[in-house]
């Protein structure tokens, strides 16, 4: 029940509004856009979905191993030989080229957003709110406006992806380059080193262990958004895990699940290990830092 004696605001009106006009003034921006990002993810899940499956599962086990060793090589053969049993290898296949797609250019946003952030007050505050304004909204609301946009399929489950995982990859490049010792910058700025050689060669190697952290949470967003835009025809195992509700298939709903964990712990590892291999994060592991 309404509060009879406060009146209702409009809001969601304006903000239907505001989408038409968004719609209807940069069609044609929005057609360009849908066309690069449906032929981007057709090539890459074309190169995943080419080789017999053996072989990018061997490729996955050789990133494993030397992201974290041969202990996450064994999980990795064993894993995916598992999802191509149950008849979910292409789905996954599509749904990894959906995670490193958006996961990409989410993070050719956030990184240079958190690096401006980092190095200006002022943006920072204006960021800030925002980004609460992101995490905090529910996932399935960005599926509505990019659906009304680029209509059902891949693209809008792409664009709504990179939205919801945008978030964690500023922050943590902000916090990252934040976090530097400004004893050392000043040591370079000593040296007569100029900003953007300090930003290069000091700061972001310094910084690199926290942002791979914020890699870490993007692709991990970005897999959990993947599946929800199942609902709005993105392939990939999001598709069936919405099938499988909808028809209440119990079956068909795990062996999708335990596709999706399987990509889940995959990608976790793989990243987490790539980020204790960073030069800091091995000179703190040996206490040379």
């Amino acid at each position: 029940m309404s509060d009879s004696t406060v009146p209702r605001m409009p809001l969601g009106e304006w903000v239907e509004t505001g989408v038409d006009w968004v719609t209807e003034t940069f069609r044609p921006l929005f057609g360009f856009v849908k066309d690069v990002l449906s032929g981007a993810y057709d090539v890459l899940s074309e190169l995943l979905l080419a080789p017999p499956f053996w072989v990018v599962t061997a490729l996955l086990a050789v990133i494993a191993l030397v992201a974290k060793g041969w202990k996450l090589a064994l999980v990795t053969v064993a894993g995916f030989t598992l999802v191509a049993s149950v008849d979910q290898w292409d789905n996954a296949m599509k749904t990894l080229a959906l995670v490193i797609l958006a996961s990409l250019i989410a993070l050719a946003i956030a990184v240079p957003l958190g690096i401006w952030s980092a190095r200006s007050d002022t943006v920072s505050t204006v960021v800030k709110p925002v980004l609460d304004f992101m995490q905090t909204m529910p996932a399935f609301v960005y599926l509505i406006p990019t659906v009304v946009i680029f209509l059902t399929g891949v693209v809008p489950g792409i664009v709504a992806t990179v939205i919801f995982a945008l978030a964690p990859g500023v922050r943590f490049t902000e916090l990252g380059i934040r976090q530097v010792d400004a004893e050392v910058v000043e040591a370079g700025q000593a040296f007569g080193a100029t900003p953007g050689r300090i930003l290069r060669q000091v700061q972001l190697p310094l910084a690199m262990p926290t942002i791979m952290a914020g890699v870490n949470q993007v692709i991990m967003l970005a897999l959990s958004m993947v599946v929800i835009s199942g609902m709005v025809g993105a392939d990939g195992l999001g598709r069936d895990v919405v099938a499988a509700l909808s028809s209440v298939d119990v079956g068909k709903g795990f062996e999708a699940g335990i596709s999706v964990v399987i990509l889940a712990i995959f990608l976790d590892r793989v990243t987490a290990g790539l980020s204790a291999r960073t030069p800091v994060a091995k000179s703190l592991a040996t206490g040379l830092v």
